[in-house]
Parts: C-alpha cells; sequence; structure tokens
C-alpha cells in the first residue's frame, strides 16, 4: 500500500478546485488532511473575531463534506513546522501538498516550512487556489511592479484566460489508522459571550454557502450589478468576498461560471469580459499584487510622504465612529450593519472610510485595525488596499481632494432611506426628505417623528464643511511634499 499524502488546508477551504488537494490524491494513496490552527505565525494581522467566528463554521462544513467522502478533517495546534513533522511520522507520510498564501508573514513562514520538511526528507509541493495570476508573474512594460488598476487589469485580461477548475473531489481514500486530532472548539473560535446571532443570520459558511451566493447572483443580479452595486439598499453585489477570503470559492470557479452562464445567455465576450463584476475580481487580484511587492504597506503608507501627515488623535471621535454614533445617518447605517452582521456594503465602506480619515483626520491605520476585527470577510490585502486608497497614500489612490459628503453620498445612493431606516431604527419615521440630513430638519418634522436630536440621535460630531477645508489644507501640504 502506498505510503498517505498529507494536505494541508489553509485559506483554500474547498474540495472543488483545490490543486493541492488534487495532487495528494494523484499520489495514488490515503490522503491526511489537517488544519493547523498557528495564529502567531500570521503577525501583528493574526485572525480578528469576526474571521476566528467565519473560520470555525467553515472548518465545521469542511470536516462534515470531508466525512461524506468516508475522510475527516485532522486539528492540530501549532506551530505549524512541528505540527506537521509530527503528523508526518504519525501517518508515515511522505509528501506534503499545500497551496499558497501570499500574505508577508505567512508567506515567509511557508518558504522556512517548506525548506524544513524537505531537510527531513519529505516531498514539499505548493500550488495556487487563490488567486488568477501568481503575483510575480504580472509586470509592467519596465518589469515592475504595477501601481495603478487599470493597466494592471489590461495586463492581466491580455494573459491566457486561467485554467479551467478541476472537479470537486468525490472520494478520498483514508489511511489505515487516523491519527488523533484536536476537538474544533479547543481553538476557542467563537465568542465567549456569544454575539454572532446576526453574523449566523446573514451567513452560510463553507463551500456550500459560496456555490449558493455565486449562483444566486449570476441568477438574479449579474444583468443590473453595474447599476445596483453602490446602492447598499438593495442587493445588488455578489457577497462573495468571505468565501474567496477563506478559499470556500476560488478566482477561476467565478471567472468560468461567470463565462458559462455568459454563454448561455449569448453576451458578447466582450461584454462579460468587460464587467464591472469581473474588474472587482480584478481589484482582488490587485491588491494582492501590492502586498506582495509592497509588503510594508499594512504598517506604512505606500506614498512616504504620508508618514509624516498631522493625524489626530481623538478617542471620542474614534469610539462614535466605530459604535454608529457620528450624526450623519449613512455612516452610521454601515458600522450598524458592520457590527451587526461582520460586512459592510462596499459604497458605505468608502463613505464611512472617508469620513474617518478626511471629515475626522484620524489614522487610517486605526480603520484597518476596526475593519479587521470586525469583518467577516478581513483580508489583508484588500484591507490595505481599500484604507490607503481612500487615505490617498497608496498606489492609484483617490485625489487627496476628494472627501465624500456623507450626505448627499446617502441620497445619492440610498435615495429611499432604507438602509439608513433598517440600520437606525431610531430615523425610521422620517420623511426621505430628512433622512440623511436629520439635523437640519424642522422642529415639527423631528416631534412628529419622535426624534431628539442630540438625545435619540446623536448631532454631527463635526462639520463635513468645516473639517473638509481642514483635511484639503492637511491634504494639500502633504501633495506638496516631494516624494509623494
Amino acid at each position: 500500500m502506498k505510503r498517505p499524502s498529507i494536505h494541508w488546508f489553509r485559506s483554500d477551504l474547498r474540495l472543488a478546485d483545490n490543486p493541492a488537494l488534487d495532487a495528494a490524491v494523484r499520489e495514488g494513496g490515503p490522503v491526511v488532511p489537517v488544519f493547523v490552527w498557528a495564529p502567531d505565525e500570521e503577525g501583528s494581522w493574526a485572525p480578528g473575531s469576526a474571521s476566528r467566528w467565519w473560520l470555525h463554521q467553515s472548518l465545521e462544513a469542511l470536516n462534515a463534506d470531508l466525512r461524506a467522502l468516508g475522510s475527516r478533517l485532522i486539528l492540530r495546534r501549532g506551530p505549524s513546522l512541528p505540527a506537521l513533522i509530527q503528523l508526518a511520522r504519525e501517518t508515515g507520510a511522505r509528501a506534503l501538498f499545500w497551496n499558497r498564501r501570499y500574505e508577508p508573514a505567512v508567506a515567509a513562514r511557508d518558504a522556512q516550512i517548506r525548506d524544513e520538511l524537505q531537510r527531513s526528507g519529505l516531498n514539499v509541493e505548493m500550488f495556487n487556489a487563490a488567486l488568477l495570476h501568481e503575483p510575480e508573474a504580472i509586470r509592467n512594460q519596465s518589469g515592475k511592479p504595477f501601481q495603478v488598476f487599470t493597466p494592471f487589469w489590461k495586463r492581466c485580461l491580455a494573459e491566457p484566460d486561467p485554467p479551467e477548475p478541476t472537479s470537486r473531489i468525490e472520494r478520498l481514500s483514508a489511511p489505515a489508522a487516523w491519527p488523533a486530532s484536536l476537538r474544533l472548539d479547543a481553538f476557542d473560535l467563537e465568542p465567549s459571550p456569544d454575539w454572532a446571532g446576526g453574523l449566523r443570520d446573514a451567513w452560510q459558511p463553507g463551500e456550500a454557502g459560496a456555490q449558493a451566493n455565486l449562483r444566486h447572483f449570476l441568477s438574479s443580479a449579474f444583468a443590473e450589478y453595474a447599476e445596483q452595486r453602490n446602492r447598499p439598499d438593495v442587493r445588488g453585489t455578489s457577497r462573495l468576498s468571505p468565501h474567496l477570503h477563506f478559499g470556500e470559492i476560488g478566482p477561476r470557479q467565478v471567472w468560468h461560471d461567470l463565462e458559462r452562464m455568459a454563454a448561455g445567455r449569448r453576451l458578447p465576450v466582450a461584454t462579460w469580459r468587460g464587467s464591472a463584476f469581473l474588474a472587482e475580481v480584478g481589484w482582488r487580484e490587485f491588491s494582492h499584487h501590492l502586498l506582495w511587492h509592497f509588503p510594508h504597506t499594512p504598517e506604512e503608507p505606500l506614498r512616504p510622504a504620508f508618514a509624516k501627515f498631522p493625524w489626530r488623535t481623538e478617542p471620542a471621535f474614534l469610539e462614535a465612529w466605530r459604535r454608529g454614533r457620528t450624526g450623519y445617518p449613512i455612516v452610521d447605517a454601515g458600522m450598524r450593519e458592520l457590527w451587526a452582521t461582520g460586512w459592510m456594503h462596499n459604497r458605505v465602506r468608502m463613505i464611512a472610510a472617508s469620513f474617518l480619515v478626511k471629515d475626522l483626520l484620524l489614522p487610517w491605520i486605526e480603520g484597518a485595525r476596526w475593519f479587521w476585527d470586525t469583518l467577516v470577510d478581513a483580508d489583508l490585502a484588500q484591507n490595505t488596499l481599500g484604507w490607503q486608497w481612500v487615505a490617498g497614500c497608496g498606489a492609484d489612490a483617490a485625489p487627496y481632494f476628494r472627501i465624500f459628503n456623507p450626505v448627499s453620498q446617502g441620497q445619492k445612493f440610498d435615495p429611499h432611506g432604507d438602509y439608513v431606516r433598517r440600520w437606525c431604527p431610531e430615523l425610521a419615521e422620517l420623511p426621505t426628505q430628512w433622512i440623511h440630513r436629520p439635523h437640519e430638519a424642522p422642529t415639527e418634522v423631528l416631534r412628529a417623528a419622535g426624534i431628539e436630536i442630540g438625545r435619540a440621535y446623536p448631532e454631527p460630531i463635526v462639520s463635513h464643511a468645516i473639517a473638509r477645508e481642514v483635511a484639503l489644507e492637511a491634504y494639500g501640504r502633504i501633495s506638496a511634499t516631494k516624494g509623494n
């Protein structure tokens, strides 16, 4: 009987289109699936609270899927290297397969683990399951990494299409005896006391949930995506971000499912390849491209001049922003949606982020840290790109003078106030005319709606008009700095 192979599950928690798992199966012997919990090896960006909750549910779903195939998921606690060596000794495995991760601390750790395992006599192979293209494969004409999205994505689209996803594994040979495994509860991933009721109501973690979300989007929302994707009051987005982050679905699957849907509807190739939705997949690729080539950016601005930006220190402002008590309804609705569901609509993320860094002049890293802890789709590459883009200190950044007006943004993208009414129910009785600017509503309108500004709902913590001028002056000084 052939010796077992080990498949090390990481951010690839699926059985379909899993290159490393496919390679382990091709070895022809038993396959031992393992997940190693080693948050200390993630550097300063260990999974946050919402991500830990999702991980628990996803591992639970993966184990159920494996058991349906006559297999099971072995759980071990890190450090990863001794855990993997010990598992190889227990099972007699001579080959170990995993899919790459691209976060700086994890990539450095993986390189060290690979070298040590190979020195110990194990055959080690790594694969790409997370991206359409390896970050090193896409370069500009000078051979350097891209820092602007449009030429980056144009270059990606000029590459050969990603290969077809491989089929879902239907059977895994079991070893003669299963090694010991920890219980999932031993990782303490779920919160205590339990605050995750809203997350459970909003999401179905796991590969089946990912596939259901993609099918729903392609069948009911793709056609209107370009028009609806900025509307938080309707379900116009795919909501695939946490599934992609945890690898419950891969970008090749998204690409080819989109292609098949387009062919079924006889859409021109240029229509789906040039779609706003596929471009969002491209932004995900771009974020990983940037993180790979500029590994300092989760902590430091890509543009060096911004290291001297005159950020404020205002704990009360930061707390009001976190809790959705800024006095600007679209911002507050977004922050409350985040707290309740572990997710926030992307347009509202930009509005809320702009308010933090440009209205309140609080450091973008504070926002990045809060999103990291509260988002179920907290992804280091995308979190970093998003916050530096809004702050104006990253690649392809918004011009420093682009400062979102939270009132007009709310009026434009939540025109009937449905989103605000859902997440700020104390404002529910306000007429649409005043829903995004309750502090300007006449006294009789507020009285009729049962609202007392300053009590039921807060006064704006800053004047946007004044804050905008202060921000423009500060950003103007930095923009003029040599090296920006």
